[in-house]
């Protein structure tokens, strides 16, 4: 697990020089295996200075089906996977209005989203 230990380096560093590393992730409920499992290691990138955030798939109807990252508000990377959920690689979207309303969706999904701790409690 060198790849997870190297990934908390990275976030411990980066909240050090004033970065913040926040996201919101979709769940459906009951979680799957592979949700509780994400929320098992969200207490280790939290603690690193991640901040992971839930949302129920029902409180999520009028964000995009889609994934993506956002980079300082400014650079929107749109996240492609096969039928088969394998990721395929990311798109640089560059279209100012595109982004915009990226980062409208990921306010919205971020004020309805519940903390990893009042997640798991359930």
């Amino acid at each position: 697990m060198d790849w997870f230990q190297n990934w908390l380096t990275m976030i411990r560093a980066a909240t050090e020089e004033g970065r913040r590393f926040r996201r919101v992730r979709v769940v459906s409920i009951p979680l799957t295996a592979y949700s509780a499992f994400g929320i098992f290691c969200a207490k280790y990138t939290n603690e690193a200075g991640e901040d992971i955030r839930y949302l129920p798939r029902e409180q999520a109807a009028d964000l995009p089906e889609h994934d993506y990252w956002l980079f300082d508000s400014r650079k929107l990377v749109r996240m492609h996977f096969g039928r088969d959920e394998t990721f395929l690689g990311g798109e640089v979207i560059e279209d100012p209005a595109v982004i915009v309303q990226h980062n409208y969706w990921r306010d919205a999904a971020w004020h309805r989203a519940v903390r990893r701790d009042d997640i798991a409690a359930q």
